[in-house]
């Protein structure tokens, strides 16, 4: 039975405004003074860990040569992969006024080069040994038609004894030494995934990300003594906010791995580090499960994945390797900083993307053709500035109001997630939940990999088209497993495109662009 869209929005739960009335860079000395400045609170693959007040005096003594290239408030592109470096980069901006916008060097040239031209970016931040080891001179050469690069290699080595005697000094008044920033300021800009299109400009302020970080605290009671594992990138929000800001602003210790790709790494990387907390996607995770051992993992209190949605065959295989370990399925968008719910350790319901953040309102709209959920419009504290348009102009969300273009249901301020708008496909006149023509093939598969995308077709309008890894896909098997699971006949794919991958982008959500040239090229 389907249960009807109920048209009042679901009202947020309360929270102290003043929390987030910050900078970001406020937010840290304030962390600093309530945990410690002693307190070890960052680290990564080298092994050299950092306390605040390393944080804070590396922050000035970078920021005040990169203030020396820049101007206040310039946008400042960084390309640089999770690490302790990306980290002081960006609160060697904030510390001096300077905007980050975070640059996807997995999105290929001609998405890096929009990414530049719609934020205004100028100047590039990077790494010679980054470039050198993610063998990414072409997009350096793509930029340097636009903007100048600069290296920190070369910054650090012009940093000299009366700069770090002046970074001494700024850490023993930093308030009076920082540049003051409104939280309604311009705190980064980051680009949506392109999952399905060319990304888009968000500009988020201080106050979105620091709410975002306190309603995540106020939904799940976090341990200070607890260590933060993050291998997501962070030009993606989830990675910024969850693995950056999150742990830091909140006394947990956030270790960073610069890829998520390297699977034998980070499950050593957890189990040296005591990790308490992983951040990951399901296809990552999915990874990482299969390379560990149980004992790589025992010193998890949990799992957090977004970005997509987990499949029964990781929840199975978590729970048969590493026994009562909970994966928190949440949900989330760049536009809004980027947590809108979560589940919770202590209640964590499997199939949903758990419930509500404080502070967050939502209301649901019908969407013709689907009968069960709505489309799902989400306000509050968190939620962006606005987009960029094509001339660099913000465009601020109708009345505050964001559209996620994802059809959900909701149980009070519990959310399972239907499909996104986008993601529904009119088969003879039916609409059609793509989402589930794929969990068909993953429950016929679960080995695999699956999307499943559409092609026009004169008879019906749509097709569907499944693109799989799984060797032994076969469409007449697929019929067969959809009748016995009841499953309507237009919701099977009738032609299957065998590939060797499927296609991923950074964040590690399937890239239906890519998915959609490899169905058209068949």
């Amino acid at each position: 039975m389907t249960k009807p869209v109920d048209p009042k929005p679901v009202l947020p739960k309360p929270l102290d405004p003043g929390a987030w009335r910050r900078s970001l860079f406020d937010a840290l000395l304030d962390a600093a003074r309530k945990h410690g400045p002693s307190k070890t609170i960052l680290e990564d693959q080298e092994r050299n860990p950092l306390t605040y007040t390393d944080l804070i005096r590396a922050s000035f003594a970078l920021g005040h040569k990169i203030a020396g290239l820049t101007r206040r408030g310039e946008v400042v592109g960084v390309m640089l992969p999770s690490s302790s470096a990306g980290v002081v980069t960006l609160f060697a901006l904030h510390a001096y006024g300077r905007t980050p916008a975070m640059l996807n060097f997995t999105s290929g040239i001609r998405n890096l080069r929009a990414a530049v031209r719609l934020a205004g970016v100028t100047r590039v931040l990077t790494s010679h040994r980054f470039i050198e080891q993610g063998k990414l001179h072409d997009l350096v050469d793509a930029l340097e038609e636009h903007c100048t690069i600069t290296y920190l290699e070369d910054v650090r080595a012009s940093i000299k004894t009366p700069d770090r005697l002046r970074a001494l000094l700024a850490s023993l008044s930093p308030r009076r030494s920082r540049v003051a920033q409104s939280p309604d300021d311009r705190a980064v800009i980051l680009f949506t995934s392109g999952s399905f299109g060319a990304p888009r400009g968000v500009v988020l302020s201080h106050a979105n990300i620091l709410s975002n970080v306190v309603q995540i605290a106020g939904h799940i009671d976090l341990d200070p003594d607890w260590v933060m594992f993050n291998p997501l990138p962070i030009f993606h929000c989830f990675g910024l906010t969850g693995g950056v800001m999150l742990p830091i602003l909140e006394g947990l210790k956030a270790f960073q791995y610069p890829s998520p790709l390297h699977t034998k790494v980070v499950v050593e990387l957890i189990r040296e580090a005591r990790a308490s907390v992983l951040l990951a996607t399901d296809t990552f995770l999915n990874q990482y499960a299969r390379a560990a051992e149980r004992a790589d993992f025992e010193s998890l209190e949990f799992i957090v994945c977004g970005a997509e949605r987990v499949r029964d065959e990781t929840h199975a295989m978590i729970a048969s390797r590493f026994g009562a370990l909970p994966v928190l399925e949440g949900y989330g968008a760049t536009e809004a900083s980027p947590v809108i719910a979560v589940n919770k350790p202590t209640d964590n319901r499997r199939g949903t993307v758990g419930g509500l953040l404080p502070a967050m309102e939502t209301r649901l709209e019908p969407v013709p053709g689907i009968p069960v959920g709505g489309r799902l419009f989400v306000k509050g504290p968190n939620i962006m500035m606005g987009y960029l348009d094509e001339h660099g102009v913000l465009e601020p969300p109708p009345g505050g109001w964001h559209d996620t273009g994802d059809v959900v249901e909701m149980d009070g301020d519990w959310l399972t997630i239907v499909g996104r708008v986008k993601r529904f496909a009119k088969v003879g006149g039916e609409m059609i939940s793509l989402n589930a023509a794929e969990d068909l093939a993953s429950g016929l598969w679960p080995g695999g990999r699956h999307a499943v995308v559409t092609l026009a077709d004169g008879r019906k309008g749509e097709r569907l088209v499944l693109v799989t890894d799984a060797r032994d896909a076969d469409v007449t098997a697929l019929i067969a497993h959809a009748q016995r699971e009841g499953a309507p006949e237009l919701a099977v794919p009738r032609r299957i495109v065998k590939a060797s991958e499927i296609p991923v982008l950074g964040s590690g959500k399937i890239d239906y662009v890519a998915v959609q040239r490899m169905a058209e090229a068949g």
